[in-house]
């Protein structure tokens, strides 16, 4: 997948986890990569920035599988982001798809007058 739309909707998956349950940085990586094919090393440094941004917090919770956990948690600023991203997602997806279908539109109408 290009690494342009990966940079680009990262941030949102991130927020939309974390508006499911709180989650600590490994499960958020194997949860994305189970849809989009991501490296471990590119949510850590997006986690920090949006945790300096305010839109969650973090907190520790012991863990049987070895050394406690760091959690994060969204924040009110957090819930808000998530839900604006969401919107904008959908406008966005909805305009490429409909440039999308009126490219393949032409392409079939293109195809229908040469045979």
């Amino acid at each position: 997948m290009n690494i342009q739309f990966k940079k680009g909707v990262l941030e949102l998956c991130v927020l939309s986890m974390l508006g499911k349950k709180d989650c600590y940085g490994y499960e958020l990586v194997s949860e994305i990569s189970k849809n989009i094919s991501i490296a471990e090393g590119t949510i850590y440094p997006l986690l920090r920035r949006l945790k300096d941004e305010g839109y969650f917090t973090t907190y520790l919770q012991e863990s049987s599988e070895g050394p406690p956990r760091k959690y994060y948690k969204l924040t009110e600023l957090g819930k808000e982001t998530k839900d604006e991203l969401i919107k904008e997602w959908h406008t966005f997806v909805s305009g490429v798809n409909k440039i999308i279908k009126e490219d393949n539109d032409d392409d079939q109408e293109r195809i229908s007058e040469q045979a």
